[in-house]
């Protein structure tokens, strides 16, 4: 199985954890989600094996955050998913899946533990 790397290469945070999977000797498949965002289905599994809500998921200090009324305590789990796909900006990153794992890379050095 194909490690892939949710990467924006404008972050730092994003840029270590590429090179922590390269250090490993791995070649992750790279996905730029800011261009190619995940489809719901495939953020709704990767929640999942990240066992995060979609807030939790979520860069909540963006401006588009507030503009959009994602705080709002009673918007579904659909309704959070829908944003971050049509807002990718909103998604935190980098985000590393390894089959049925995946890692949030916050500090980076989280995703050695599914590699």
């Amino acid at each position: 199985m194909a490690v892939i790397i949710w990467h924006n290469p404008r972050c730092s945070k994003s840029r270590q954890g590429l090179a922590l999977i390269e250090n490993q000797g791995i070649e992750p498949t790279i996905a730029r989600y800011l261009e190619n965002p995940p489809s719901a289905g495939e953020l709704d599994r990767v929640l999942t094996l990240l066992g995060m809500e979609p807030r939790n998921l979520m860069r909540r200090k963006e401006a588009i955050y507030k503009e959009l009324g994602l705080d709002d305590e009673f918007l579904s789990r659909s309704e959070l998913i829908t944003a971050m796909v049509e807002n990718p900006k909103l998604i935190e990153r980098p985000v590393v899946i390894n089959g049925d794992r995946a890692a949030l890379g916050r500090p980076p050095e989280a995703i050695l533990k599914i590699l």
